[in-house]
């Protein structure tokens, strides 16, 4: 069956998980049929008139008790924020008839990943999101136990497995050369350069507030594409995410190849940036997730001239590459996250014409 015939749901993907617990008793369906799906509980926590919505589907929405789920609220839909928007950051609490609790504001958000709003890994009723401060991008950090908030003089954009430290990317030069990822107020200072030596990853101490660089857009610009020339186009990087076990991250490295395309690589580099390599080297990459500490399943290209899907990609020079889910996942891109044990992937179509998106589970023993 494909993913187009199941039943659209409103479900947030880490609700989904603990809703879909018992699919893993369902030894003869590769999909979580429609009659199944129309079993799962569905509700809306939030209420209008406002605008609700959590953000991208890499950061952790829930507590470690499923019980409050972070969200944030605007007051209009259907245009840009421009940098005096606010948006509110609060919570649902679950167990309390879905109240509504008030975290804080940012002004620095963006539709398609908010303020990176989520849960402090192993620290227990922390929360974390990006804020503009001045003439500059922060985190701040939300202890719910004291009801303090403390800055870190850094944005974060994925955050590693034991909350320690996070990494960010520069959200102006994103906002410049991909709109809706970045965030408006602070304008491009790399602007005019095609691949700038003082932008790029740097590496953030949540205890400390210390923050390093550790791969600039320069040092990924130096590492040849393998298929062409770079051309005269601006480079940038996006989509940063930590691997489980916190020793390596993996990113998106882009670059223009006219005013409305551009070509995508993904590099792997430790924490500390050493050992950069590219991963996906086609120019052709687009959402991601980790399943395990060494491996990374990808909607990508294997190469220039092969056919888009689902591929895993092992982390290592001269890695493995395996098709996951051909004739099954899909139809096209979609959000895949696997659910604990990697045993079942979670994804999501695109709009289809109708504007709805479909959630589907797919089987990761039926290839």
């Amino acid at each position: 069956m494909s993913g187009s015939h199941l039943r659209p749901t409103r479900l947030s993907r880490r609700g989904l998980l603990r809703a879909s617990a018992a699919v893993a008793l369902l030894p003869a369906a590769r999909f979580l049929p429609a009659e199944e799906a129309a079993g799962v509980p569905v509700r809306a926590v939030t209420r209008g008139p406002r605008f609700h919505w959590f953000g991208y589907y890499d950061k952790l929405q829930f507590d470690a008790e499923n019980r409050r789920l972070l969200g944030m609220e605007v007051d209009f839909e259907h245009r840009s924020p421009r940098p005096e928007d606010r948006v509110r950051l609060g919570m649902a609490d679950l167990q309390d008839g879905d109240r509504w609790i008030e975290l804080g504001e940012s002004t620095a958000w963006c539709w398609q990943q908010g303020c990176m709003l989520q849960w402090r890994p192993g620290h227990d009723r922390q929360v974390l999101w990006n804020d503009r401060s001045g003439e500059g991008y922060v985190c701040r950090i939300h202890d719910l136990k004291t009801g303090q908030t403390r800055t870190v003089p850094a944005p974060i954009y994925a955050v590693s497995p034991d909350g320690r430290w996070a990494v960010n990317a520069d959200f102006r030069r994103i906002n410049d050369l991909r709109p809706g990822y970045g965030y408006a107020g602070l304008p491009d200072p790399f602007a005019h350069e095609r691949a700038p030596k003082d932008s790029g990853i740097v590496r953030v101490d949540l205890e400390t507030g210390a923050a390093a660089p550790i791969v600039s857009i320069a040092d990924a610009a130096a590492v040849p594409f393998d298929h062409g020339d770079f051309g005269a186009g601006k480079h940038w990087f996006n989509h940063l995410l930590v691997n489980p076990d916190g020793s390596r991250l993996v990113f998106l490295h882009r670059w223009k190849i006219d005013a409305h395309r551009w070509l995508t690589r993904m590099f792997s580099v430790r924490p500390d940036g050493g050992d950069l390599r590219v991963l996906i080297g086609s120019g052709y990459v687009s959402h991601f997730i980790w399943r395990d500490p060494r491996h990374v399943l990808a909607y990508a290209k294997p190469s220039p001239g092969a056919a888009w899907g689902f591929f895993l990609f092992e982390d290592r020079p001269g890695g493995a590459v395996e098709q996951i889910g051909a004739g099954g996942m899909g139809p096209g891109d979609g959000h895949c996250t696997y659910l604990p044990g990697n045993q079942w992937i979670l994804c999501d179509t695109y709009p289809d014409r109708d504007r709805m998106q479909h959630l589907y589970l797919f089987r990761t023993a039926d290839g």
